[in-house]
């Protein structure tokens, strides 16, 4: 069956020319000069809808909200002949609404471009489902405490370089579940289920001590390097943590500041006295804070102003955008001057070109990680990296 290709558009012309140029490569096309009759159908998962912002019974913002209210899986393309700071806001919107956003096109559009750009949709969705994990084979709540009892998590490193110098700067440790019969499990599969049903602090207490461990044995063999953890919001409302983890740092001759623990912003959004007292008391012992995912949380200065910080992450969706978006690029640019404003080391991650990585030096960041660097991986092949 051949992939339906919805084109919401006003001018005719346009609308079918495109129609006939998808269809040339094996799309099934549909045209919709008007956006109400659109909106009757139901497109699935493996459908793309082309859709331009400006009709003129009902706008495509009008759209993206009723495809939410859908629950709509289909893949969406944006397009617009207004300025790019109203396609951006468009397409900001619709992710926002949790719809699958591909890309955001101007007009006039080139025939050859968006034929390449539905043929990679197709591709990147067949690779996606290659390697997806069945819903009835998903792990179950009580796989999952049975693994943090048998000790079946695991620690991938990616590693995070000094721009200036191109030295290693330190890495972030990413957990995996390796599961003794389904394999290695990535964590989109089971930290919101460790989340819900009360296993994360568990969870991530193994986390800090497998990383813990790691860097002694690392030390060990001469090779010293910062790790990064993340937290989570149940960790940081944990009033005994910061003197068991400064217990833990003594009794194996540690040094705290060998270890930065990363706190995203949605995070802050809970109990923010509990939260503003167990980092502070973490800073005092001489671990590192990270903020997270800087740029997308609700209240990103005055969390800074609060907490003693001593890393500021850019948000990925920022740094992968900034090469084309002048508005995306203003973003990173500004973070790094007001991490530096504030004492604070600025960490770009999902770096993934040369060109990239170019920029952000240009910039003046200070650490860059992604997979134009690396890839996170074990830790006998990192030790082979360095």
């Amino acid at each position: 069956m051949h992939t339906r290709l919805f084109i919401v558009d006003d001018d005719v012309h346009t609308a079918y020319m495109l129609c006939a140029a998808v269809e040339a490569i094996g799309f099934d096309g549909h045209v919709f000069t008007r956006a109400r009759e659109f909106i009757a159908q139901s497109p699935g998962p493996d459908d793309i809808i082309l859709l331009d912002l400006k009709m003129p019974d009902m706008d495509g913002i009008e759209v993206i909200r009723i495809l939410a209210r859908n629950k709509c899986r289909a893949t969406l393309v944006l397009v617009s002949g207004h300025d790019k700071g109203v396609l951006y806001s468009a397409e900001k919107l619709a992710r926002a609404h949790a719809l699958n956003v591909a890309a955001s096109l101007t007009k006039p559009l080139k025939i050859g471009a968006l034929q390449t750009l539905v043929q990679e949709i197709t591709q990147k969705r067949r690779q996606k489902e290659r390697y997806q994990t069945p819903q009835a084979q998903l792990p179950s709540v009580e796989e999952l405490r049975r693994a943090i009892e048998d000790q079946q998590l695991v620690l991938h490193y990616q590693p995070q370089v000094d721009l200036k110098s191109g030295a290693l700067s330190g890495v972030e440790a990413l957990v995996r579940w390796q599961h003794p019969e389904r394999g290695l499990i990535y964590p989109g599969r089971f930290i919101s289920l460790a989340e819900q049903n009360g296993l994360i602090v568990d969870l991530t207490s193994q986390v800090i001590e497998l990383a813990i461990e790691q860097n002694r044995t690392w030390q060990n063999k001469g090779l010293s390097t910062k790790v990064s953890v993340n937290i989570s919001a149940d960790n940081i409302t944990s009033l005994t943590l910061p003197e068991q983890l400064s217990d833990m740092f003594q009794n194996q001759n540690l040094d705290p500041t060998m270890l930065t623990f990363e706190v995203t912003e949605s995070t802050l959004m809970g109990e923010l006295v509990t939260s503003l007292d167990v980092l502070t008391r973490l800073r005092m012992k001489g671990f590192g804070l990270s903020i997270d995912d800087f740029g997308t949380g609700y209240s990103s200065l005055s969390q800074l102003h609060r907490i003693p910080f001593t890393e500021l992450k850019i948000d990925q969706s920022f740094i992968l955008a900034m090469l084309e978006d002048k508005e995306a690029r203003s973003i990173v640019k500004t973070c790094i001057m007001l991490g530096h404003e504030l004492n604070m080391k600025v960490v770009a991650e999902g770096v993934e070109s040369q060109e990239m990585l170019d920029m952000l030096t240009d910039l003046g960041c200070d650490i860059a990680q992604g997979y134009h660097i690396a890839r996170p991986m074990p830790a006998e092949r990192f030790s082979t990296w360095v």
